[in-house]
C-alpha cells in the first residue's frame, strides 16, 4: 500500500445494497441519540475528528451523536465498551490502525475480534511528521541519517509509549533508513513532543497537527511528511519519497464500526449519513487546515488498505519485538 490518501474507505461491506434498505424494517432508525465511543481522551486530533464528523451525521441523521472517551490501554476499553454494546445502530465506534492492527499483532489475548466489527466507513488519515529538537545540527533528512549513522545509539526517540503508534513509526524509520536510536516511551504524544521541545530527547514523529504548531514557532525541526505526498497545511516540508526514504510511510487513520451483528440496513443508513458529512467542503477545509485529511471510497480499496496495513505492521512489530503480554 503505498500511501492512505489514495486509499481512503471503506464504503459498504458485503450485503449492504444502499439507503434503500433502511426503509423497511427499520424505518424509524435512529429514534434517539447515538453513541461514539472514542479510544482517546478529549482535546486530541481523534476527538476532534470525531466530535465534527459526528455533528455532521447526527445533522443528517436528524439525532444528536454524542462523544463518549474511553481512554487507555491503547484503546482496549474503547472497542471492548463498543464490542459488547447492542448491535442496533446505537453504538458506532471510531476505530484506528492500534485497535484494529496493532493491538492483534501485540497482545495474545483481547477482550475484543478487530475483525468482527461492522464496518461502517473510513473517515480520516492524518500523516506523521518527522522532527527533531531544534538544537540537532540536521537541517535537512538527509543531513539527520547521516548525522545519526555517525553516533549510532546516541540518539533517542520520544514517543507515546510502547507500541503507540509514533513507537512503530520509530521501528519504521529504523528500518527504512537503517538507523540505531533509542527509544524513549512516554505516557502521551505531548510529553514525548515537549521533551523534545525541551531538548531532552533528539527525535520525535506524530500526527501533523500535534507536531507542526511546534514547527511553526521554531521549536522543533520538521524533516520530512511521512507520505508520498506534501500536506497542504505544511507545504515547505518535503514528502518521504522526496528525501530518499519513500518507505517511510506512517499516518494516524480512523474509520468508523459498529458491534458485529449489526443489522444490514442501519449500516446502510450510518454510512449515507457519513459519505454526506465526509462531503462537506467547509469540513474538509476546517480539517485541512489542522492536516487531516477525509476520505471515500471503495471497498476493494478498503480490503487492499487493510491488507497493506496488517502486512507492513506485522512485519515491524516482528522485527521489532513488541509485545505488551
Amino acid at each position: 500500500m503505498k500511501v492512505l490518501s489514495k486509499v481512503a474507505a471503506l464504503a459498504l461491506s458485503a450485503g449492504i445494497v444502499g439507503v434503500g434498505m433502511a426503509g423497511s424494517a427499520h424505518a424509524a432508525y435512529p429514534e434517539r441519540t447515538i453513541r461514539l465511543v472514542v479510544p482517546f481522551g478529549a482535546g486530541g486530533i481523534t476527538d476532534i475528528v470525531a466530535r465534527q464528523v459526528g455533528k455532521g451525521m447526527g445533522d443528517v441523521l436528524g439525532q444528536g451523536v454524542v462523544i463518549e472517551n474511553r481512554p487507555g490501554a491503547g484503546g482496549v476499553i474503547a472497542a471492548q465498551v463498543a464490542a459488547s454494546a447492542a448491535p442496533d445502530g446505537y453504538t458506532i465506534f471510531m476505530g484506528t490502525v492500534g485497535t484494529q492492527v496493532v493491538n492483534p499483532l501485540i497482545y495474545s489475548k483481547l477482550s475484543y475480534d478487530a475483525d468482527k466489527f461492522a464496518p461502517v466507513g473510513m473517515v480520516s488519515g492524518s500523516p506523521f511528521v518527522l522532527a527533531v529538537r531544534a538544537g540537532l545540527p540536521a537541517a535537512s533528512f538527509g543531513d539527520f541519517v547521516a548525522y545519526a549513522k555517525k553516533n549510532p545509539a546516541k540518539l533517542n526517540f520520544g514517543s507515546a509509549g510502547n507500541a503507540s503508534s509514533p513507537h512503530l513509526g520509530l521501528e519504521l524509520l529504523k528500518l527504512t533508513a537503517g538507523l540505531d536510536i533509542v527509544h524513549v516511551p512516554f505516557k502521551s504524544g505531548s510529553e514525548a513532543v515537549n521533551a523534545a521541545i525541551g531538548e531532552q530527547v533528539d527525535v520525535v514523529m506524530d500526527a501533523s497537527p500535534i507536531i507542526m504548531p511546534h514547527v511553526a514557532s521554531g521549536k522543533l525541526r520538521a524533516l520530512t511528511v511521512a507520505a508520498d505526498t506534501r500536506l497542504p497545511s505544511a507545504p515547505a516540508v518535503p514528502a518521504s519519497p522526496e528525501v530518499g526514504d519513500a518507505g517511510l510511510q506512517i499516518s494516524s487513520w480512523n474509520a468508523f464500526f459498529a458491534p458485529a451483528g449489526t443489522p444490514p440496513e442501519v449500516l446502510a443508513a450510518l454510512n449515507a449519513a457519513l459519505q454526506k458529512t465526509l462531503a462537506s467542503q467547509d469540513l474538509k477545509d476546517r480539517l485541512a487546515a489542522q492536516g487531516t485529511q477525509l476520505y471515500t471510497g471503495s471497498p476493494d480499496e478498503y480490503q487492499r488498505f487493510m491488507s497493506g496495513e496488517k502486512s507492513k505492521w506485522a512485519q515491524i512489530v516482528k522485527r521489532a519485538n513488541i509485545k505488551m503480554d
